[in-house]
């Protein structure tokens, strides 16, 4: 009896301690809201998303931004909640491979930051085959480099031209003061228009408050990704659509600086862009494509 007792001792000591070194199921963060809109209204109850976190309204509100207002209640990080800090959710760029890129970058431009914005536009460098992605990503890369002398610029060298890039005639005006949307970020995102509408897509109220977009890596380059994948600017087509459905490099160059640097406009600047893209191709192992100048 006394040794059949001693087994079941040692039985449920075995399985005391199997429980015990057993992992903590990982826990999983709530699904992110609608994205939070500066030109929506929400009533007491309503939820909208911000920065990765989802915010409920405790009454009416509008213009009131998530995290900055006592109007919004706090309910935690939205999303997949299942990455681990420093992974990639499958990036084609390595950090290590960020790193070598731009051995000369402003702290200001962590990994982290790119990889926490590529929730914003999960089609980019991530539509089509290794090839594609790698070119699509060496590309965007590349423009960001041209824009940014290496990621070392956060905003715009030149104050003096701070103030012109307010167009007053717009029905929202410039909020923030004639001389608050210079350029900043990778893309150097310019202009009140463009702060307004990069905002809205990404559910962060710009227009008020553009000094988010050098004070925070995440929003810089979500802002950098927005342009990518959604504007044409003097071009006739996306930078995301130039690379991934074959008008080529050249007219990533367009959509981002138009006759500025294309047609003759300035082709040493075209040239300094392609030479930097022809890099990256090579250091990711990809090609580039056709149509390398425009």
């Amino acid at each position: 009896m006394i040794r059949r007792v001693l087994s079941v001792l040692v039985a449920l000591g075995a399985l005391v301690a199997a429980l015990v070194i057993l992992p903590a199921a990982t826990a999983q963060a709530a699904a992110c809201a609608t994205a939070w809109s500066s030109s929506s209204v929400y009533t007491g109850g309503q939820s909208a998303s911000y920065n990765g976190r989802n915010y409920t309204a405790k009454w009416w509100t509008r213009n009131e931004t998530p995290g900055s207002s006592d109007v919004w209640a706090d309910q935690g990080a939205c999303g997949d909640g299942g990455e681990e800090p420093g992974e990639n959710d499958g990036f084609v760029v390595s950090e290590a491979q960020f790193n070598q890129m731009f051995p000369n970058r402003n702290a200001f431009y962590t990994y982290q930051g790119l990889t926490d914005a590529l929730g914003a536009y999960p089609a980019f460098a991530n539509t089509g085959s290794d090839e594609l992605k790698k070119r699509e990503a060496a590309a965007f890369l590349a423009n960001v480099s041209h824009e940014t002398g290496g990621l070392v610029y956060i905003k715009e060298i030149n104050e003096a031209n701070y103030p012109h890039y307010c167009d007053a005639g717009r029905p929202y005006g410039c909020p923030a003061g004639q001389a608050a949307y210079y350029g900043r970020g990778p893309i150097q995102l310019s202009w009140n228009f463009n702060y307004k509408a990069a905002g809205d897509a990404l559910g962060i109220d710009l227009l008020n408050n553009p000094y988010l977009v050098e004070q925070n890596s995440s929003i810089a380059w979500k802002t950098a990704l927005w342009y990518w994948n959604t504007q044409t600017g003097p071009g006739t087509i996306t930078g995301h659509n130039a690379i991934v459905n074959g008008p080529g490099f050249g007219e990533t160059i367009r959509s981002i600086n138009g006759t500025l640097e294309c047609d003759g406009g300035n082709p040493a600047q075209v040239q300094s862009r392609v030479n930097k893209f022809t890099q990256f191709t090579q250091f990711l192992g990809t090609t580039t494509g056709p149509n390398l100048s425009c």
